[in-house]
Formats: C-alpha cells, sequence, structure tokens
C-alpha cells in the first residue's frame, strides 16, 4: 500500500524559502534544507523550484482531485432532486450512473447536493390544502387579521386528537434548501388521526383548559354532540367566558352534520366559521403538542397510564401557556396571508 503524502503548510514554506534566499549571514542549499527542517529533498526542492517560477508559495488553481462530473452533469444531479426531493443519494448516485455514465458514491452526491445549499431535512408533515380551500383560508385570514384580542379571547378552541401508547408514524426525509421548508413538494401530506390507541376531546380558551374527554368508541356525529353536551357549557362557565362565548372547531363530517348544526341553533350557540385544512391556524394543535411533550418524558407502557398521564398533563397546563398560544391568532392570520393561503410554519 502507498504511502500517503502529507502536503506541506504555508508556514514551512516559508520558513524554506527564507533559509534559500539567506540573509547577511548567507543562504542554504536545498540539501541543507531538507535536513534542517527534516523534510524529503524532493519536497522542499519542488516548493524552490516553484517559487522561482510564479514568486508565489500558495498553490496554484486547479490541483487537487478533478471533479467526475462536469457543471452540466452536476445541473443534471441538481434537476432530479428538484424533480424528487424525496430521492435518496444512493437512487440519485444509481440515475447518474444510468444517465451519465458515471459511477459515483452517495458521498459525491451528497457533496454535489449540499455545494447548491441543498441540505437532507425530515419532511414537514402538513395537510393537502386544495386550491378551493386555499381561497377559503385567505378569505379567513383577511376577515379576521385585524380582529381585537378580546375577540380571540371569547373563542372556545375544541379539537380531538389521537396519543400513541409507543412512539410515532415514521419519518420521511427531503432534499431542500433552508428556505423552502413549506413548499408543497418538501411536505408529507398527512391525514388527521392517523393512529394512536387513545383519543381525546378537549377545549380550551385563552383562560385555560376547559373540560377534555376520552372517546372510547369510534366518533359519529351523535357521540360527538353528546361530547358537546356535557362539556361546552361547562367548560365556558369554567373558563368564565360568559354567555356571549365563540364556538370553534373543525370541518369534520360529524362536526358539520346536520343534525350537529340543529344541536347548535337548538343550544343558541354561535360557531365560528372555519376555514377546512386549517390546524395550523387553530392553536389547540399547539396544545396537543404541549401535552404530548410532557406525557412522553418518560417511557410509556400501557393505555391506562397513557390516559393517566394525559389528565394530569391536562390539568397542570397553565392559562400562560394558553394565553400564548391565542395570542398567535393575528400572527397565524399573517402567515397564512403571506404564505397566499397555502401551508405556514405553524
Amino acid at each position: 500500500m502507498s504511502k500517503v503524502r502529507t502536503e506541506t503548510t504555508i508556514q514551512q514554506r516559508a520558513l524554506i524559502i527564507q533559509a534559500w534566499e539567506g540573509d547577511e549571514n548567507g543562504s542554504k542549499t536545498p540539501k541543507e534544507i531538507s535536513d534542517f527542517f527534516k523534510l524529503n529533498y524532493k519536497t522542499v526542492w519542488r516548493i524552490i523550484d516553484r517559487y522561482r517560477k510564479t514568486k508565489t508559495i500558495c498553490n496554484t488553481p486547479g490541483r487537487g482531485r478533478k471533479s467526475i462530473f462536469n457543471t452540466r452533469e452536476k445541473r443534471s444531479i441538481l434537476k432530479t432532486v428538484k424533480v424528487n426531493p424525496r430521492a435518496s443519494a444512493v437512487d440519485i448516485a444509481n440515475s447518474a450512473e444510468i444517465d451519465l455514465g458515471k459511477k459515483a458514491s452517495p458521498k459525491t452526491i451528497r457533496r454535489i447536493l449540499n455545494e447548491d445549499g441543498l441540505k437532507n431535512f425530515r419532511a414537514k408533515k402538513k395537510p393537502f390544502i386544495s386550491k378551493r380551500n386555499i381561497k377559503k383560508r385567505m378569505d379567513f385570514a383577511k376577515e379576521h387579521i385585524h380582529k381585537d384580542q378580546s375577540f380571540w379571547n371569547k373563542v372556545l378552541w375544541s379539537d380531538e386528537s389521537k396519543f400513541n401508547v409507543f412512539g410515532s408514524d415514521g419519518r420521511i426525509r427531503v432534499w431542500r434548501k433552508t428556505n423552502e421548508a413549506l413548499k408543497m413538494k418538501n411536505l408529507n401530506p398527512t391525514v388527521k388521526h392517523g393512529g394512536g390507541s387513545v383519543m381525546v376531546w378537549g377545549c380550551f380558551s385563552s383562560a385555560g383548559p376547559g373540560n377534555m374527554e376520552f372517546v372510547e368508541t369510534t366518533m359519529n356525529q351523535h357521540i360527538y354532540q353528546d361530547i358537546l353536551n356535557g362539556n361546552v357549557k361547562s367548560s365556558a362557565a369554567k373558563l368564565a367566558l360568559g354567555r356571549r362565548y365563540i364556538f370553534q372547531q373543525d370541518n369534520d363530517p360529524k362536526h358539520t352534520a346536520k343534525s350537529t348544526w340543529a344541536f347548535f341553533k337548538k343550544n343558541k350557540m354561535t360557531v365560528l366559521d372555519w376555514p377546512p385544512q386549517s390546524p395550523d391556524l387553530n392553536p389547540i394543535e399547539h396544545l396537543w403538542d404541549h401535552i404530548e411533550r410532557e406525557i412522553r418524558k418518560t417511557p410509556i407502557p400501557n393505555k391506562t397510564e397513557l390516559q393517566k398521564r394525559i389528565i394530569e398533563a391536562w390539568n397542570a397546563t397553565s392559562p400562560e401557556v394558553t394565553g400564548h398560544l391565542v395570542d398567535s391568532m393575528n400572527r397565524r392570520c399573517t402567515a397564512v396571508l403571506e404564505a397566499k393561503g397555502g401551508p405556514t410554519r405553524y
């Protein structure tokens, strides 16, 4: 096996040239310099020879191992990633071998992508948003962006969420630039309630958490109405929202069924007109995230323990946490407008 050559430093080269040029006491020969610095004679001679010809001790441009791919071929590799951000470095290397006739390691592919500012990130989970619902999101944001904070403080936010006993869903990684996390092609589209063993309905306002209830069976419009009947008014009273509170829910079919709207009318409940596919506008999504972080501080062995921890975390949630979430509504509306109705960082 051949010995790896170690390159001399700029400082070493400077000392060699200084010794070769000499001073009032004279100069040294390449052999004397080689012996003094304990360097190979040919190494010393090459440094001096290069200095004679170029008057520099720095490396000349173009030195080092040449790239296996030329500029056009690198553009082809980058185009592959732009078309399919989910392609792995191994897949891209295999594709390059077939299309370009050049074999490269995944490490080489990653280096080419990194040079263009592309890094491998986990795809963010965001719901797919249709063009029709993009417009509805824009309309909602325009209508509510200038609402006073007192308006949002009257809202009773509600939602269902599922919690897993063990871990969570798999992750997908994509090649993207730092500021391109929310582009549709870089997202990991999700469908709500995609797994888990415990479903929870809950509500809250800026004043704190309201009631929370476990759903032990498949929820339909009638079970949903029973939950509302047993929890909404008592939560509004608990949180001192007064009689003119506003109830918020998403557009799940059981929430928008005719019988559910009849329930709202019968109970004289004002319901916020909510845009579809908009969990990023609903601060309760971040409340669920807060509960998730609290219950995962130690492993959860079973469903009973999971329910116990959810109850403890829910009851321990402070008004500071819920107030901060509701205070973000104007920022959320602004983010929707800036994203032109598309997904936001929320």
